[in-house]
């Protein structure tokens, strides 16, 4: 009795993550290059009480044994870092990643960090910052005197000052790539950091050695589906209320024995 007790009691613990999981992606909905997450289980060690294959006579043996399940366990939070819808803005500094690969920022402390997200702007001396304000790598400023902006699918960003002049080439944004970018650290504020588990980021012009063009004037959106989430936490919240009703159950049980004369 006691076993099925803290079995269950597993079991409401993991649905309890997975809820947690769910309620971050229908959060976030909205929230500009965000990539959904899966909570992923394993069950835990079995309580052997027979061996499979152990002898159980002459020349016989037990063709399964007995083993009993002792519950479940979160084994990991798996991103998923398929394409989001695509959103049209028009803004000259909007930029979304077709394909593969991470804008490169640095962050306030100097430290390296990527994202999905494109939404960049101005600062007050001209350089392309992110809506925190960390500097887009490689650094680039624009001239007080821009007319216009353009940014290449290569990632060349040209700069018109004159009406009849030529645009000028101010810089190149490059993106980064990851062996695996599943095993990114999230650090909030859309960013990623690397781990061991990612590796570390490979540097390349748009388009090159697997990485996706920049489309100018857009951005990408979260790829959550809500429906999808909605059928998830309602099977999230079915599968709670399961192991509630085997802890239910299991003291029941334990009643009738105890009431046993």
């Amino acid at each position: 009795m006691i076993k099925s007790l803290n079995t269950a009691a597993t079991g409401m613990v993991a649905q309890q993550n997975n809820m947690d999981v769910i309620a971050n992606n229908i959060a976030n909905v909205n929230t500009a290059g965000f990539k959904k997450s899966r909570a992923e289980f394993e069950d835990l060690v079995y309580h052997t009480l027979k061996e499979p294959g152990q002898a159980s006579g002459l020349n016989s043996v037990t063709p399964t044994g007995v083993q009993t399940g002792l519950g479940v366990r979160t084994a990991a939070v798996q991103k998923d870092f398929s394409m989001g819808q695509v959103v049209v803005t028009k803004n000259p500094l909007d930029m979304q990643i077709e394909g593969s690969g991470f804008f490169q920022v640095r962050t306030p402390d100097g430290d390296m960090a990527f994202t999905r997200d494109g939404s960049f702007k101005k600062d007050p001396n001209g350089r392309i910052v992110d809506k925190n304000g960390n500097v887009l790598i490689p650094e680039i400023t624009i001239p007080q005197t821009s007319m216009a902006l353009e940014i290449s699918p290569a990632g060349e960003v040209r700069s018109l000052t004159a009406k009849d002049a030529a645009p000028e080439i101010i810089g190149q944004i490059d993106i980064a790539q990851f062996i695996n970018p599943a095993g990114l650290k999230n650090v909030g504020k859309n960013l990623f950091i690397p781990s061991a588990s990612s590796g570390q980021p490979a540097s390349a012009r748009p388009g090159t050695n697997g990485t996706g063009y920049l489309s100018q004037g857009e951005i990408e959106s979260s790829n959550v589906n809500i429906v999808d989430e909605m059928v998830n936490m309602i099977t999230a919240q079915r599968a709670y209320e399961t192991n509630s009703k085997v802890i239910q159950t299991s003291d029941q049980m334990m009643q009738t024995a105890v009431n046993i004369k």
